[in-house]
């Protein structure tokens, strides 16, 4: 139960980051919402928002993911995530939920499988909700459009974004010696930047660990060494979180500070639930992302209250 709790965890992270997900203005995440220790909605405006700047075209049918979201791309102060509802999850965790499901009803994974049911869902009108969509989405489904293979649509993406399913795969696989090597080829089918691949299977092999009974600090110490330090991080634990992940990493979304950023909090608050995934909101950025791999790696090391779990908008997928 300890992978499905590291899974559970990485939802209740994600939802529970929702309303402040990219906020890099602190101030103006404290204004919209206080502190951020239950699930609330988005709503607008987002004063940092992008969307202003963002653009996707669809070159043909074979591309069409914005779907009625279309319509609000280029407007400014717009949430990513306006039509969601408190203790929903964004797009990339209700993605996880969908693998995790047909990995456990099959009894196994395959790849070829997944894929129809990724293009399944985003060519799908109505099939999410959310109005935006990342980088590896906008590539994947280009590439798709121009005729090239599935297997062969993935991105040099090289953000954190790429672990959103990891701890949903990793829970549903049944137990063996290859989760690994089949994590690794599966993000990769999405995000084929070396980096989020490392990121990936270093995720692994911390779950594993901690899978096994080896407490949260120590599997970091262990398995996390060319991403953390954990000599030092000790010392930064005196220092207030909006200074660590502001001034030692950033709070972005690029997988070299927002994993270790992650790592970092998940080491802080490893006996601590509640006070590191809302740590986690709190200091802002890529907090949705980022939150999968606290929220994991906390739920595997200590479970996920009851509260949390019953507060998701969506039931959890059975184990």
């Amino acid at each position: 139960m300890t992978l499905y709790q590291a899974f559970t965890g990485s939802l209740v992270a994600d939802a529970l980051a929702l309303p402040a997900h990219w906020y890099y203005d602190r101030e103006a995440l404290r204004r919209d919402y206080g502190v951020v220790d239950h699930y609330m909605a988005p709503r607008n405006p987002h004063p940092g928002s992008i969307l202003w700047r963002s653009h996707y075209e669809a070159l043909n049918e074979r591309g069409e993911i914005l779907h009625d979201q279309a319509q609000y791309w280029g407007q400014k102060e717009v949430h990513y995530h306006q039509f969601l509802e408190a203790g929903e999850n964004t797009l990339n965790l209700k993605l996880a939920r969908e693998l995790f499901t047909q990995v456990t009803t099959r009894g196994a994974y395959d790849p070829d499988t997944w894929l129809s049911h990724y293009l399944s869902c985003m060519l799908t009108p109505g099939w999410h909700r959310d109005t935006y969509l990342e980088e590896y989405h906008r590539g994947f489904f280009t590439r798709y459009s121009q005729g090239k293979p599935l297997s062969k649509c993935g991105v040099r993406d090289e953000h954190i974004g790429g672990l959103a399913q990891v701890p949903a795969l990793l829970a549903s696989l049944p137990p063996g010696d290859s989760e690994r090597a089949i994590i690794k080829s599966h993000v990769a089918l999405t995000h084929r930047h070396s980096n989020v691949l490392r990121a990936a299977d270093c995720l692994v092999r911390l779950l594993l660990r901690i899978g096994d009974g080896t407490s949260l600090p120590e599997a970091i110490a262990r398995e996390a060494g060319d991403w953390f330090s954990s000599r030092k991080a000790t010392r930064w634990t005196t220092r207030p979180d909006e200074h660590v992940i502001g001034q030692v990493f950033s709070p972005a979304c690029y997988i070299d500070q927002a994993f270790p950023a992650a790592l970092y909090l998940a080491f802080k608050y490893h006996d601590d639930f509640s006070g590191g995934i809302i740590a986690n909101v709190m200091v802002g950025g890529d907090s949705c992302h980022r939150g999968v791999v606290v929220g994991a790696l906390l739920g595997a090391a200590h479970g996920v209250d009851q509260k949390w779990a019953e507060g998701l908008k969506d039931p959890l997928p059975p184990a």
